[in-house]
């Protein structure tokens, strides 16, 4: 059941063709459908207006002929957020409508719980929030010290203090061992939304010096003074970045239809 809501939410799965590792991932089979039917397919579990914003005709296509929507963004865009910012221009454009949240889900995590997307939806009840994102508890005896999985640390109104690439805290007087069992880590999965009006301005503010330092366009937001409501999730992000990601989601995918 999709929730009760004051605002016009919209989901928009940022889906290029081009990758290093993975390119055409989009357009991978999983099951009985490609990966971008299954997160779209998801998403629309939570949500009424679903979208995705993509370079590709291929991909644009593809989601045309599933029944999905679609609309054809700059291939010059160098994040998912910039691509959401754009389609949400083009959507409220195309339709007529006012888009108040925009959620932003990646579109290789044919994984996603529609529980996720609402817990997003939830972060917006409170006043002055300006963007919201996921955070997952880290318990032992998970590691945490690897840098291709960022950590956040936030404030006791559940707000994003800093993202980062290195362990934060730093655990004095224990060994690096026992960190997890001393104070409770959190780690930060990549699934955002933002007001449309906020949207709009982050993704014109240039680089700044700890969004380039770690390599997290979040770091930004917080750095210019944007408020960052973090909603915490018992579900680990799944994500397919390779072709072997793609054959272990095989694996995993008569489970999860069951649940889901």
């Amino acid at each position: 059941m999709k929730p009760n809501k004051k605002y016009q939410f919209a989901g928009i799965i940022p889906a290029r063709y081009a990758s290093s590792r993975f390119p055409g991932k989009p357009l991978a089979i999983i099951g009985d459908r490609t990966m971008i039917q299954r997160v779209y397919d998801q998403a629309c579990k939570a949500l009424d207006l679903v979208y995705v914003a993509t370079d590709d005709k291929r991909i644009y296509d593809t989601v045309i002929s599933f029944g999905g929507k679609a609309v054809m963004t700059s291939p010059d865009h160098f994040s998912g957020t910039d691509r959401c910012s754009e389609a949400a221009s083009l959507i409220m454009a195309e339709t007529g409508s006012i888009i108040d949240i925009v959620i932003n889900i990646q579109g290789d995590e044919p994984f996603i719980r529609p529980e996720q997307i609402k817990l997003l939806m939830e972060c917006f009840d409170s006043e002055g929030v300006d963007l919201a994102t996921l955070i997952r508890k880290v318990e032992a005896p998970e590691d945490i010290f690897n840098p291709n999985q960022p950590k956040v640390i936030i404030n006791t109104a559940g707000d994003a203090i800093y993202f980062s690439r290195s362990v934060i805290p730093y655990v004095r007087d224990a060994e690096k061992e026992d960190w997890v069992k001393k104070h409770q880590f959190y780690k930060h999965l990549g699934l955002y939304a933002y007001r449309t009006s906020v949207l709009s301005i982050i993704t014109k503010l240039p680089k700044s010096p700890l969004e380039i330092a770690e390599s997290l366009e979040q770091n930004r937001w917080i750095e210019n003074g944007f408020r960052i409501r973090t909603a915490v999730t018992k579900w680990e992000s799944i994500g397919i970045d390779t072709p072997e990601d793609l054959e272990k989601a095989k694996l995993m995918l008569e489970e999860f239809d069951k649940i889901c």
